[in-house]
């Protein structure tokens, strides 16, 4: 019978990466990965995704025939300006991450990244996770025909899981609920301040 072996932690790789890293507030730590999937006529698609582990809202999903360093970027970009940069941004070692061109643009803005080991996705386990019902849930019960269809429908979808999904972790709320501040005229309508007795009048 083999020898039990003892337990022992593993919080850093030896290039600097936590693997347990949790995170702890809004933009704390993003995580990115890719889905491949197939239009009717079996050309391929890559799906890439990229998830607020402290919120779990998918923060973007670009589709397209072909994805590489220079992609990510632009979509991580767009993303910086749009919410501000994370402080770590954990991956797997995929070209289009461990690239050098990527990890310089990520030191230059202030971003840690964290590496996962190769071949232990669970390691990524929120994006894992968000990906694995991305594919359940919606990818598996369409035929897209067109880049284009991809597209728009893939974004109908991630919409509809940040503002109306409900999710467990947040006892059954959105991940990011849209709401609407009413403008002044509106909370003005008759229809709202109820019937005529309760606004005082006669």
């Amino acid at each position: 019978m083999p020898r039990r072996q003892p337990k022992r932690g593993r919080s850093w790789l030896n290039d600097g990466s936590c693997i347990r890293l949790r995170p702890l507030h809004k933009n704390h730590v993003w995580s990115y990965d890719f889905v491949s999937i197939r239009t009717h006529d079996g050309r391929a698609l890559k799906l890439l995704t990229v998830l607020d582990d402290h919120t779990r809202q998918c923060l973007a999903i670009k589709v397209a025939r072909r994805t590489r360093a220079y992609d990510v970027l632009e979509v991580l970009a767009d993303l910086f300006v749009r919410h501000g940069p994370p402080k770590h941004l954990r991956s797997d070692n995929g070209p289009e991450f461990a690239a050098k061109l990527v990890r310089r643009w990520l030191a230059r803005v202030g971003v840690q990244t964290l590496f996962i080991q190769p071949g232990s996705p669970w390691e990524n386990g929120y994006v894992e996770s968000f990906n694995g019902k991305l594919r359940d849930e919606f990818l598996n019960g369409e035929i897209f025909y067109t880049l284009a269809e991809a597209v728009v429908l893939v974004e109908q979808w991630r919409r509809l899981y940040n503002t109306v999904r409900p999710h467990r972790a947040f006892g059954g709320r959105p991940p990011a609920p849209e709401t609407i501040k009413p403008s002044s005229w509106f909370l003005r309508m008759p229809q709202l301040l109820g019937p005529p007795m309760a606004q005082g009048l006669t």
